[in-house]
């Protein structure tokens, strides 16, 4: 069971629910970092102690030495500082929570120190899933998944003696504020509308990720690359309740699922404490009033995101990194209202159309189809704004 934690991305809505947790267990905490939150990073510092704190910006690093000046607590900065915390010899386990591939090096430096990894940076699987996995095994490195999809596999798949005896993944998804809409009904969306997430409460990257289902297509890749299963074996439906987070099916046709109320705190809390289990003081499922569950195949033509990833992590190759990078970068653009969000997954396929997949990369090369995708993705919304549905 975990001991001490260092938390990459203590103050985003994973960070915040995986201090919740650390409370609850009494857990210690040797490294917070964040990108520019002083103010609830301070917070966090006073309430938690740990020997290292790491704004990944240099100005917000400045202003909380200031502000902590009066407490033994070392501050760093920038992607030096990440690495710092994912290697600190205290922590026993690292948890993931940073949004983007900027979590990827700090992964793997982690996985080197032979840390249990607390993983919700899907795009580092996304972007370097077999070079990770491959490290992983030769370090002796525990992933244990935080995402909530892939936890509920994680679980289901506890009992399973033999691998081979699985024929599918099945991951649910919300479906998104804009369930039942038509490509063309989603021409008009704004931001605001975009971030109404009806089941979950997170971060803006990843329910815009949700709306466009570009998040479900990199938890198809992820799950590939933990459970090394080929695309044709990981499917998704849409399931609006959330109760159902995941199944595993058997060759025998039997299927395992695993449910729950729609809180991060549970896979958070197993992370921590697999392969046993903690109490838990939040309130549990009730089967007599959680309501109907239904399921529902995801509309393609509609949100063409998961189309997209799909095709890339049957690619392989550099192909998911440049169309992780490409979204990021597309993503950010909507939320600046620079431009539309059927032109996501446009910008995604004009990254895709432009540069080359490298087979077998090294993470150098994983690290330039990201810078590459990011620039394509700048160059088409400076030549081709006119053209955008803004």
């Amino acid at each position: 069971m975990t001991k001490t934690i260092s938390l990459l991305g203590s103050t985003g809505s994973i960070g915040r629910q995986t201090l919740e947790v650390v409370r609850e267990l009494g857990l210690s905490v040797a490294a917070l970092t964040a990108n520019s939150q002083v103010e609830l990073m301070e917070k966090q510092v006073r309430e938690f102690h740990p020997a290292l704190a790491v704004m990944y910006s240099e100005e917000a690093a400045k202003e909380l030495r200031q502000r902590i000046d009066d407490l033994d607590v070392e501050v760093a900065s920038g992607s030096e500082g990440l690495l710092k915390a994912a290697k600190l010899p205290q922590a026993d386990t690292v948890v993931t929570a940073v949004v983007g591939s900027v979590g990827l090096e700090p992964t793997l430096a982690a996985i080197r120190e032979k840390k249990r990894i607390a993983l919700a940076n899907k795009e580092t699987l996304v972007c370097a899933g077999e070079l990770v996995m491959a490290e992983a095994d030769r370090c002796g490195a525990e992933i244990v998944p935080v995402d909530s999809e892939h936890s509920a596999i994680f679980q289901s798949l506890q009992g399973c003696r033999d691998r081979n005896e699985v024929t599918r993944l099945i991951l649910t998804c919300s479906g998104g504020p804009f369930f039942g809409w038509s490509h063309e009904q989603l021409e008009s969306v704004r931001p605001e509308d975009a971030l109404k997430h009806p089941n979950w409460s997170m971060g803006a990257k990843i329910t815009i990720d949700s709306a466009t289902l570009m998040n479900k297509g990199l938890e198809i890749i992820e799950a590939m690359r933990l459970y090394r299963l080929p695309v044709e074996q990981v499917d998704a439906v849409i399931h609006r309740q959330s109760i159902v987070h995941s199944l595993v099916e058997y060759r025998d046709g039997a299927m395992i699922a695993q449910l729950g109320t729609p809180d991060m705190k549970l896979p958070i809390r197993y992370a921590f404490t697999w392969p046993n289990r903690a109490a838990s003081p939040d309130r549990k499922l009730d089967l007599l009033t959680c309501g109907e569950l239904t399921f529902h195949a995801p509309d393609l033509e509609a949100f063409p995101c998961l189309r997209i990833a799909r095709a890339c992590g049957k690619t392989g190759g550099t192909a998911c990194a440049i169309m992780n990078g490409a979204n990021e970068e597309a993503v950010m653009a909507f939320l600046r209202r620079e431009t539309g969000f059927n032109d996501i997954h446009r910008l995604v396929e004009g990254a895709l159309n432009r540069i080359e997949v490298k087979y077998q990369p090294c993470l150098q090369d994983i690290l330039e189809a990201d810078r590459a995708a990011r620039e394509a993705v700048r160059q088409q919304l400076g030549t081709l704004k006119g053209n955008l549905h803004l």
